[in-house]
């Protein structure tokens, strides 16, 4: 999953950026609301985190022109004034949560994964396909309830599929919302992924089919398995 964050503080930037890259998400990082507003105009994203206080455009200006242009993109708002009329003035104008500053990380990793679940419909902490379960909290990927050992963009790559159950995703898909700006991307990375996750679940009944000049498919469970 790719998240957008502006934010101007160059320390708390790079501390959420880092946590965030540690769970296994993409972090592309702005620290001015104009530029964010360039950007958000043309990037894909699964979610943005977006600080009130911006230099050139504040957090509440962007997030209006952004629900201007129809985008439903889930939107976090980060204040360092936790008054009233702030967290409704954002939530009227399409913020989809709101956090004070300062906060906890845990607490921020957690409203991250229950915005994304949200946007994706599905309610709870697991991705579950048969015998398989994603756990989005704790990170981890169980088949039959033991553990399926994954990197951190195995498992990226596996939740985007599981999110995207009976639908064919394409290569491109994959690297839009797996890799930020300063990730470099291999011509045969996604494929080395899939090869990888193939083989971690060989022989349980888990198939990804190529679907040839359009990507993978992950067919809907049919059942437990």
């Amino acid at each position: 999953m790719r998240i957008l964050l502006v934010e101007d503080d160059a320390i708390l930037a790079d501390a959420l950026s880092r946590a965030l890259v540690q769970s296994a998400y993409a972090v592309d990082v702005v620290s001015d609301g104009a530029q964010a507003d360039h950007v958000l105009a043309l990037d894909i994203y699964d979610l943005a985190i977006l600080d009130i206080g911006l230099p050139g455009l504040s957090g509440l200006d962007l997030l209006r022109r952004l629900r201007a242009r129809k985008s439903a993109l889930p939107v976090l708002m980060l204040t360092a004034f936790d008054t009233l009329a702030d967290r409704v003035r954002g939530l009227d104008l399409g913020a989809d949560d709101y956090l004070a500053k300062p906060f906890d990380l845990p607490e921020l990793e957690a409203r991250v994964r229950a915005l994304i679940r949200r946007a994706s419909s599905n309610p709870t902490p697991s991705l579950m396909h048969g015998k398989l379960r994603l756990d989005t909290a704790g990170r981890r990927v169980y088949y039959d309830e033991q553990p399926v050992d994954l990197s951190a963009r195995e498992f990226a790559v596996l939740e985007l599929l599981l999110l995207r159950e009976g639908r064919v995703v394409s290569k491109e898909h994959m690297v839009n919302h797996l890799y930020g700006w300063g990730d470099e991307v291999g011509a045969n990375a996604i494929e080395v992924y899939i090869y990888r996750i193939r083989k971690k679940l060989e022989g349980r009944g888990f198939e990804i089919r190529t679907v040839r000049g359009m990507g993978y498919l992950l067919e809907r469970d049919g059942g437990p398995g």
